[in-house]
């Protein structure tokens, strides 16, 4: 098969590599431009585009694939397929209709559930505990194709975002390669969404990360993992933001405190707090300006005292899920 690649992240690097190691024809690998990322806003390329440079592949870096200019230049490549994993930009009908057997997408979720651009952070923080890969026919509406073909996965009880999303992508990329082949035979098949089970996993913001103490621990719990590692969980600690990068629920039983209250430090452990239902351990954290450090090396260099409520953040600043 003759294949126009686009992608953007490393979510869609097993995806390249597994259609490249089976013999399709790369014709060109489309991805977004380098653009600054990191502390030091440093210019940066793709996972997608350093994968593309190593297997040898011709790139493009459009700011748009919707333009005339483009369109026409990816009819000239006369492609059987163009194949989406995590590009970035949404198609036109102009470019769905370049290829002669259509546009393939791979998803991170169990279509209809959780369209959009977020899904596995998102069902972390929903508390689902089964995701999955979808791979679908390209339709005008974002993530509203036709499925082909689905693989169901459980999701860890601890698993962060970071790591489903590793496990997914090569999942994802094994689906992928079974459904080239299955369009190749012309033997895809063709299931229709069913809209009335369509949720959406909208775009994260930092913001997105911040803990509200006032519910359960298993919803702390959940939404540190879920925004693990980006945005990154984060609370307010004497005006300044504490980063959460490790945690876990505390034990059933009848502690209780205050929201945000510290019930007890140990130094192997870390920082038992308060939560509306239950505790939770903190096991690492980042002062704001600061390397990451243990919950118990924190205790000793910033003293928080038992009893006390200094996790919290600024009125008004709850946060909310991204799909229902």
């Amino acid at each position: 098969m003759r294949i126009v690649f686009m992608g953007t992240p490393e979510f869609g690097v097993p995806s390249l590599a597994s259609l490249h190691d089976r013999g399709h024809e790369i014709g060109l690998v489309v991805t977004q431009p380098d653009r600054p990322a990191g502390r030091g806003r440093k210019v940066a390329s793709s996972a997608v585009k350093k994968a593309a440079l190593e297997l040898g592949l011709t790139i493009a870096q459009p700011e748009s694939v919707n333009t005339s200019d483009f369109v026409e230049r990816l009819r000239a490549l006369r492609p059987d397929l163009i194949v989406v994993v995590a590009f970035g930009q949404i198609l036109s009908e102009d470019v769905l209709s370049v290829p002669s057997r259509g546009a393939v997408n791979l998803h991170a979720s169990l279509l209809p559930r959780y369209r959009g651009v977020a899904p596995i952070n998102w069902a972390i923080v929903n508390g689902e505990t089964e995701t999955g890969v979808t791979t679908m026919f390209m339709a005008r509406k974002v993530d509203a194709g036709e499925i082909i073909l689905v693989r169901s996965t459980p999701i860890g009880e601890h698993e962060t975002a970071g790591e489903l999303s590793k496990r997914l992508s090569e999942a994802g990329a094994d689906l992928l390669v079974e459904t080239v082949g299955l369009i190749a035979r012309r033997e895809a098949p063709r299931i229709r969404q069913d809209p009335a089970l369509a949720s959406y996993a909208r775009k994260l913001r930092k913001s997105d990360g911040e803990i509200d103490w006032s519910v359960s621990a298993r919803r702390v719990y959940n939404r540190i993992r879920g925004m693990t590692p980006w945005p990154g969980a984060y609370t307010w600690y004497r005006g300044g933001v504490l980063g959460v990068l490790r945690a876990e629920p505390g034990e059933p039983g009848d502690r209780r405190g205050a929201p945000g209250e510290i019930l007890r430090i140990e130094p192997g452990r870390g920082i038992e707090v308060a939560v509306g239902e239950g505790t939770v351990w903190l096991g690492e954290v980042r002062p704001e300006g600061k390397k990451a450090m243990s919950a118990g090396d924190f205790a000793r260099g910033y003293r928080p005292e038992v009893g006390s409520a200094p996790f919290g953040g600024p009125p008004g600043q709850g946060s909310t899920d991204g799909a229902g």
